[in-house]
């Protein structure tokens, strides 16, 4: 395993927090930041244990929410039980696709064309979002509409296509409001992230951890966590009259700055 010193990974960490619930793709920054920087390139494992870090930064700051949820599932009331139907529901698209296309996935990390590129799909997502008007709560999202956004949320396995802009375009095309549209977006990550990495990081919980796994690991999964959750409380504020082409830009100028430094 590739050792990082604690400052490398705190830097990485808060490029994994500033940049998972941003529209602006954590993966393809993760493989950017890496090569500008000159830091090693980290394992899988590392990358697992950021996203997992900020899985549980989503969990504690919609805790409230999910809460809520569950004790208003079990108790039987109709508009929780669909909810959770509907986050579960959006979830299975991004297994399928994980387990049908893992080798695809795994090359598409292995240079910094392809997330380079795939910024500028993000970027068309999130200028065609802001021509959205849609005014509903995640109430009216509906069955089919959570497992649309799960579809998008599948995509965005690939680095460079962002999970959140591209669910939270197509929930707004689907009708709901850009800040309903985040928070189903930032709900519907949590069985992922975590499931994902639960999964692959089965070897730390079992006292297996690999050679080289250190504590500067840990570092940086404090700075994504902390950095995760003041993200998303002030992106959900941002919604309430921002644009979202505004990072739409930003994904065009990080992109072609990408494909200009491989090919030039």
């Amino acid at each position: 395993m590739v050792a990082l010193n604690p400052w490398q990974a705190v830097i990485l960490g808060l490029t994994q927090g500033l940049t998972e619930f941003l529209p602006v793709s954590s993966s393809a920054h993760l493989v950017f930041v890496p090569e500008l920087l000159g830091i090693p390139k980290p394992p899988l494992l590392f990358d697992v244990l950021l996203h997992l870090a900020t899985g549980l930064a989503v969990v504690l700051y919609f805790r409230r929410d999910l809460t809520g949820l569950i004790i208003d599932g079990y108790k039987g009331q109709g508009e929780a039980r669909k909810l959770l139907f509907w986050l579960v529901l959006a979830s299975l698209p991004a297994v399928i696709l994980a387990l049908a296309f893992s080798d695809l996935v795994k090359a598409a990390f292995g240079s910094p064309i392809y997330p380079a590129f795939l910024l500028l799909v993000t970027a068309a997502m999130l200028f065609s979002a802001d021509y959205a008007k849609g005014q509903k709560e995640m109430a009216g999202l509906g069955a089919v509409g959570a497992f649309l956004v799960g579809i998008f949320q599948g995509f965005a396995l690939l680095p460079g296509v962002s999970r959140s802009g591209s669910t939270i375009t197509a929930a707004c095309w689907w009708g709901l409001s850009r800040q309903a549209a985040a928070r189903f977006s930032f709900l519907m990550s949590i069985p992922i992230i975590i499931g994902a990495g639960i999964y692959e990081a089965k070897p730390l919980f079992i006292g297996e951890a690999p050679a080289g796994f250190d504590g500067a690991y840990l570092w940086g999964m404090i700075a994504a966590f902390i950095s995760g959750y003041f993200v998303i409380h002030y992106f959900l504020r941002y919604l309430g009259k921002g644009r979202l082409s505004a990072f739409g830009v930003y994904c065009i100028l990080a992109g072609l700055f990408m494909l200009f430094r491989v090919l030039i």
